[in-house]
């Protein structure tokens, strides 16, 4: 089941004028808080952001790659506590994909938006716009936003033809499958 929902997934980026119901948002919220944490810190916290305005100023917290989330329905705010974890970044990065993949599993699209080490404008990073915007306290972080709602948009998956196996290596760098070698 998870293999044949990893190769269907695909980002998606335009969505239908309809809400995500209740139920699927909390099972979303259930996949993050579901996620594996380094030694179970779980430094993460998440904020649902459902309200068409606050959505469209989220969409500005970076010049490039977040305009599409003005017209979903729902954004999850993942931030992630340094002060508690120092991988606060990759356990915030894993509860996202949590997030992610469960959307799709909901018959939701979704696309992760990167915050962390982006910039609103020349002066302010997009982690103080969004945290000014959302009241979030100095001592979170925000990692992603992910863009969530109904899909508007069909894309094939991936061909395994197109899967870069070429990056594997088996045992020492340089050793690669014999089925990729002769390709």
């Amino acid at each position: 089941m998870f293999l044949s929902l990893i190769q269907k997934r695909r980002s998606i980026r335009k969505y239908l004028e309809k809400l995500v119901e209740t139920e699927k948002i909390d099972q979303l919220i259930e996949a993050a808080l579901r996620s594996p944490s380094s030694r179970g810190f779980n430094p993460w916290e998440f904020i649902v952001v459902t309200d068409k305005g606050l959505l469209d100023k989220l969409s500005k917290a970076k010049p490039h790659g977040a305009s599409f989330l003005k017209n979903a329905s729902l954004g999850i705010v993942v931030c992630g506590n340094p002060e508690k974890c120092d991988v606060w970044v990759e356990d915030a990065s894993i509860a996202s994909i949590f997030i992610h993949l469960a959307a799709m599993s909901v018959g939701l699209g979704s696309c992760w938006i990167q915050i962390r080490k982006r910039m609103y404008d020349q002066t302010k990073t997009s982690n103080a716009y969004i945290r000014d915007l959302l009241n979030i306290p100095g001592n979170l972080n925000v990692e992603s936003i992910v863009a969530i709602g109904y899909p508007d948009e069909k894309k094939p998956p991936h061909r395994k033809e197109e899967l870069q196996y070429q990056k594997v290596h088996y045992g020492l760098y340089g050793n690669y499958d014999p089925r990729v070698a002769s390709q």
